[in-house]
């Protein structure tokens, strides 16, 4: 474990810090600049602790295969630090923004999720320090129930401040199979062979209930098939590129690329800026709009509009066998297209990731899309959207807005007896709950001008009282 002075140095200062929050039994909550939850979040000034200092990758072991990084260090200065070394994560999140812990406490995952477990997955340690101030280690070792439970509890057990996560060697490119399905069971059917063979990632998007391609990568140093960018203003976003295959096709792109390629236009929530401002989506209008059309601005916009009130915007775990019904159901219910498929390998021991369930493999379904209706038919929708993931054994991955009755919560969440027992072991009893971090709890207005205009002056949209 190598720690630098400057590391230590922040973190005995936090450690004061929250031990004034203990001692005055100050429920704060952790201030990161910025948020991939697509929930609105605010601050109180007096009530916050900001670690946005903790954002350095402090070691990179090439024998090990491993990099000891803190908590705010996003996907893409992650990537590039580890590729000086021809190594990246075994799971590297699809947007750039997405910060280490984020990833760890948000269960996040990709499309190599099926072989390494989402992001929680490959973490061997985390250093903490815990809501009395003390700062710890926590393994599968040591202290192994707060290891297991911290993943997904939203920094209700303890602040994370350095990670070890596991690498592999990376390659120049990804090689990527493009190949047409033409309904849900035929695209669950192609992944679940797929999956067998042990690709190094694969996902899916359905475009229509029988219209959709399955894409499997491979990492190559070769260029043996056509060269194909995402990056760039004038690429065409990964989601309108794939939609044109309707043959099998093999395409070979950088690695970073690929990694982020659903960054601009955010797979394709961007579309419905689009339309929401009556702007013609083509590769003009694409390429003038491309400094907006990034992650990172669009979650400013996001945070600070608020019109993800009047969105579908959800991510599922569901298990695999149950997903031709899922899908069906979100036809029938939201007639929402495109959708994600993302395979994810089960996680049995972390209770509060969304993996975390009964079944062989996991299917992710991305579900994103504008609702047609009021505030309060949306939330009736979302109530009954949860409800049908209930029914289906599956959970969702909390970023995003949540409307359970707390004892729903619990029940399908690792039950609340087992997660105080832990608080109150770990000195967090104060602070806020994962229910009180992910549950909406008021209706807030509707700005898109002020969503653009935050965008514009690059702020981060989250409000702090």
């Amino acid at each position: 474990m190598h720690i630098t002075d400057k590391h230590e140095e922040i973190v005995n200062k936090l450690s004061k810090q929250i031990v004034y929050f203990n001692d005055n039994n100050i429920p704060f909550r952790i201030y990161r600049g910025g948020t991939n939850s697509t929930r609105i979040i605010s601050f109180e000034k007096n009530k916050l602790l900001d670690i946005r200092m903790l954002s350095k990758v402090i070691s990179v072991n090439i024998k090990n295969k491993t990099a000891v990084v803190e908590p705010n260090v996003p996907m893409d200065k992650l990537v590039r630090e580890t590729l000086k070394y021809g190594l990246v994560p075994q799971v590297v999140m699809e947007f750039p923004g997405i910060t280490v812990a984020g990833g760890i406490q948000g269960g996040a995952g990709e499309s190599s999720s099926f072989r390494y477990g989402i992001f929680n997955s490959i973490a061997n340690w985390y250093e903490l320090i815990l809501a009395d101030g003390s700062i710890i280690k926590a393994s599968k070792d040591v202290n192994s129930d707060l290891f297991w439970t911290c993943a997904g509890s939203y920094g209700t057990l303890g602040v994370m401040t350095a990670i070890e996560i596991n690498l592999i060697p990376a390659k120049k490119y990804v090689q990527l199979e493009y190949i047409p399905v033409c309904g849900y069971a035929d695209a669950i059917k192609l992944i679940s062979d797929e999956i067998k063979k042990v690709p190094d990632y694969i996902d899916g998007i359905l475009f229509s209930k029988d219209n959709g391609v399955v894409m499997i990568g491979k990492l190559t140093d070769s260029l043996g098939h056509p060269k194909q960018t995402f990056r760039k203003a004038t690429d065409d976003w990964f989601f309108s590129h794939v939609e044109k295959m309707q043959n099998r096709n093999i395409e070979i792109i950088p690695i970073v690329d690929y990694l982020f390629r659903y960054d601009r236009g955010g797979f394709w929530t961007g579309k419905l800026c689009f339309e929401m401002f009556n702007t013609p989506f083509n590769k003009l209008t694409r390429w003038f709009l491309n400094p907006l059309m990034k992650v990172r601005k669009m979650y400013s916009a996001l945070q600070a509009s608020g019109v993800s009130q009047q969105w579908i915007i959800q991510d599922v775990c569901i298990p695999i066998e149950k997903s031709v019904e899922f899908l069906q159901y979100i036809e029938d219910k939201f007639s929402i297209f495109p959708l994600w498929l993302c395979p994810l390998m089960p996680d049995k021991k972390s209770v509060f990731i969304p993996t975390n369930l009964q079944t062989k493999m996991v299917m992710n379904v991305g579900v994103w899309g504008r609702f047609d209706g009021d505030y309060g038919e949306l939330v009736k929708a979302n109530r009954d959207f949860e409800k049908k993931i209930f029914e289906v054994n599956g959970k969702k991955v909390l970023y995003a807005q949540a409307f359970y009755d707390e004892d729903i919560f619990w029940q399908i969440y690792g039950g609340k007896q087992k997660y105080d027992k832990i608080r109150s072991k770990y000195k967090a009893t104060y602070l806020p709950t994962i229910y009180d971090k992910i549950i909406v709890s008021e209706k807030h207005k509707v700005s898109s001008k002020r969503g653009v205009l935050f965008a514009l002056l690059g702020l981060d949209g989250i409000k702090i009282k």
